[in-house]
C-alpha cells in the first residue's frame, strides 16, 4: 500500500497543479529534502512517505479566473435577491458547497454528488430532461455547464444541438419573473471538441428568447473581471467567461 501511494504521489507531482512544471523544480525539492534531513533533531523521514509537491513555488496564488469570479458573482446576486431556495444545475461543487451555507440549495448533476452537508440536497438529473414541472423554479443557476452538453466528455450522448437543447430546458423550468444565472465561455464561436463550445456574447442572447437580460458581466482573456457591462464590451474575446443574469418574461 505504501509503495502504491508513493508511486501515485510522484506521478501527481508532475501533473498537479501545473503539468510538467514539477520537472524544473525537482533539483530544488531534493536540495530542500537533504537540508531538512540534516537538520539537528529532525524526525526521521522514510523514502516511502515522500509526497513531493513541485508546482506551488510561485510569487502569486494561482487560480482559474472563470471559476473564481463566477462563484463570487453568483453568491453576491443570490444574496442581493434574498432568495430562500435555490436550484443549481451542474455548476462547480466548490461553489455550491459555499452557496449552500447562504441559501437552501438543491444541486442537480448528471453525475450524482455523494455528500452530506446542511443546506445542500443533491440529486441525479439530466439537463436535457430536468425533473421539475414547467415554470416551477424561482432561482436557478447553471455555471460553465451548457457548453459541454452533447460532446460526450462527461459520459453524455453525442448531440451537436446539446447546448441549444439545454437552454430550452433551463427556460422551461424557470417561473415567470424567476431568475436564471448562467455562465459559459464567450469569444470566437467554435467547438473545441470534446472540451467545450465557445459562443459569441450576442449569440447567447438568441438562445434565450423567453428571457430578458438583466445584467451582463464577464472575465476577459487576461483573466480580468468586468462588472455590469454591455454585451458589446466583450466583442473580440478569444476565450472569456460570460456571466448572464436573465429573468423570465
Amino acid at each position: 500500500m505504501k509503495l502504491k501511494l508513493l508511486i501515485r504521489h510522484w506521478i501527481m507531482a508532475f501533473i498537479y497543479p501545473r503539468p510538467l512544471i514539477g520537472l524544473f523544480y525537482l533539483p530544488r525539492y531534493f536540495n530542500h529534502w537533504f537540508r531538512y534531513a540534516r537538520t539537528i533533531g529532525v524526525e526521521k523521514i522514510s523514502a516511502l512517505d515522500l509526497q513531493p509537491c513541485l508546482g506551488d513555488w510561485s510569487t502569486h496564488t494561482p487560480f482559474d479566473p472563470h471559476y473564481f469570479y463566477q462563484g463570487a458573482w453568483l453568491s453576491r446576486r443570490i444574496g442581493m435577491a434574498k432568495t430562500t431556495k435555490h436550484v443549481d444545475i451542474g455548476s462547480s461543487v466548490l461553489t455550491i458547497s459555499v452557496l449552500s451555507a447562504q441559501v437552501e440549495t438543491l444541486f442537480v448533476d448528471y453525475r450524482p454528488l455523494k455528500v452530506s452537508l446542511p443546506g445542500l440536497t443533491s440529486i441525479a438529473g439530466n439537463i436535457l430532461d430536468l425533473p421539475f414541472p414547467d415554470a416551477s423554479i424561482d432561482s436557478l443557476s447553471c455555471l460553465h455547464v451548457i457548453e459541454h452538453i452533447g460532446l460526450g466528455r462527461y459520459g453524455d450522448p453525442i448531440d451537436p444541438q446539446g447546448s441549444v437543447k439545454a437552454t430550452l430546458e433551463l427556460q422551461r423550468i424557470v417561473s415567470r419573473g424567476g431568475n436564471l444565472f448562467l455562465s459559459l465561455p464567450i469569444g470566437r464561436e467554435r467547438v473545441c471538441f470534446n472540451a467545450h463550445r465557445v459562443h459569441a456574447p450576442s449569440s447567447v442572447l438568441t438562445l434565450f428568447p423567453d428571457m430578458t437580460l438583466i445584467e451582463f458581466s464577464f472575465v476577459d482573456d487576461a483573466g480580468l473581471y468586468h462588472e455590469h457591462q454591455s454585451v458589446d464590451a466583450a466583442i473580440g474575446l478569444e476565450y472569456g467567461c460570460g456571466l448572464f443574469h436573465f429573468q423570465k418574461s
